[in-house]
């Protein structure tokens, strides 16, 4: 008797050029420049997500005017609410179709600050603002990439998930929580051939959170002295965005529960 096992079917991994992407949090920042290397790409039919919608409708005509074929979506919505992310997902479906990427690159208000200075008031607001936001766009994604079988998600934490920074304790939570729902999801999700990763960025300059961060004095001091570390250059938005295009191609179709550092040397984790 034959003891050979049987591998499991060949997982179909659609083209860029046939997927429809949901950027949460592309408004901005790492999402709007992963929007603009999507489009490069091939891509298009591309929704990006945000809670302003003076920026969002700017974001849509900057990756319109760069690339005029492809149809892009601004939705308003606040991606901690459940109720606007399940509107925003069926708004998305029903005018682009499927989707078949979803980023979410999401970002809280909140600065680092001393968990003895953190007024406990805030703690579950900043756990909401930085942790929900993945979780609720996924689940309210994953029903339709289980029926094609296949879907790519890609989720932003930072590296406040691996390396305990003064200031972070509950920003290393939320973070933390990120890379291990991630993880978990990917180890469920991969038999209907949906894949799962996380990014984790150090400091991104350019971007609304790096502004916030360097105006507080107590955060300006921290990051400055660990952008003194980052031999390789200062991370910059288009520095995860290729990245991003990478893992929701064919070319990463192997790649899945998977948390990447990519921080300029801030760190080795």
């Amino acid at each position: 008797m034959s003891t050979a096992h049987t591998a499991p079917p060949a997982v179909f991994v659609p083209r860029l050029e046939s997927s429809g992407v949901v950027i949460a949090g592309g408004t901005s920042g790492v999402g709007l420049a992963a929007a603009l290397r999507f489009a490069e790409a091939g891509v298009k039919r591309i929704a990006l997500l945000g809670r302003n919608a003076e920026r969002g409708e700017a974001a849509r005509q900057t990756v319109n005017a760069a690339h005029p074929d492809v149809q892009v979506l601004f939705v308003a919505a606040d991606a901690n609410q459940v109720d606007q992310v399940n509107r925003a997902v069926a708004q998305v479906t029903a005018e682009l179709g499927s989707i078949d990427v979803l980023v979410n690159s999401t970002v809280g208000t909140f600065v680092p600050t001393l968990f003895h200075e953190l007024p406990i008031e805030d703690i579950e607001t900043l756990l909401i603002q930085q942790m929900l936001a993945p979780l609720l766009m996924s689940r309210a994604v994953l029903h339709g990439m289980r029926e094609r079988s296949g879907g790519v998600i890609i989720n932003i934490a930072s590296d406040a998930c691996k390396v305990p920074t003064p200031g972070e304790a509950v920003i290393g939570a939320a973070m933390a929580g990120i890379t291990m729902f991630s993880r978990g999801l990917a180890l469920e999700a991969k038999r209907n051939g949906i894949r799962v990763n996380t990014l984790t960025p150090s400091l991104i300059q350019g971007t609304l959170t790096y502004d916030r961060v360097m105006a507080d004095p107590f955060s300006a001091k921290l990051f400055g002295s660990a952008v003194k570390q980052a031999h390789l250059g200062v991370v910059e938005p288009d520095d995860l965005a290729g990245l991003i295009v990478f893992l929701a191609s064919p070319q990463g179709a192997r790649l899945t529960g998977q948390t990447i550092s990519v921080n300029g040397g801030i760190s080795i984790a």
